[in-house]
């Protein structure tokens, strides 16, 4: 199987759907995000960076129920695939056999 592939932000978003566990929509994403990284988030570049995910196979969604709070509009929620899960981890192990050979660290 050919790697899609995985951006640093990417990676951030993904690792944020996990964190989340069935409650990650844009704006929690995009909260838990910048909690972990420190990062300021334009919303945009994670609902972008979120239908990318779920087009590469990584993610899927599905919508949730309606809120008076938003105006009876419903919240579109991810959920990390298997693949996505095996991108994540992938991705761990490349990061950490790198950690693993810098010579100041040993």
């Amino acid at each position: 199987m050919e790697s899609k592939g995985l951006g640093e932000f990417e990676e951030l978003v993904l690792l944020a759907v996990c964190i989340l566990d069935g409650e990650a929509y844009g704006i929690s994403v995009k909260k838990e995000v910048e909690k972990h990284s420190g990062r300021s988030i334009l919303l945009g570049a994670v609902h972008i960076t979120l239908y990318r995910l779920q087009d590469k196979g990584f993610l899927q969604s599905k919508m949730g129920g309606n809120s008076d709070k938003r105006g009876d509009r419903r919240k579109r929620l991810f959920k990390v695939t298997k693949i996505g899960m095996k991108q994540l981890r992938a991705a761990q192990d490349v990061r950490q056999k790198m950690w693993n050979l810098i010579p100041q660290l040993n």
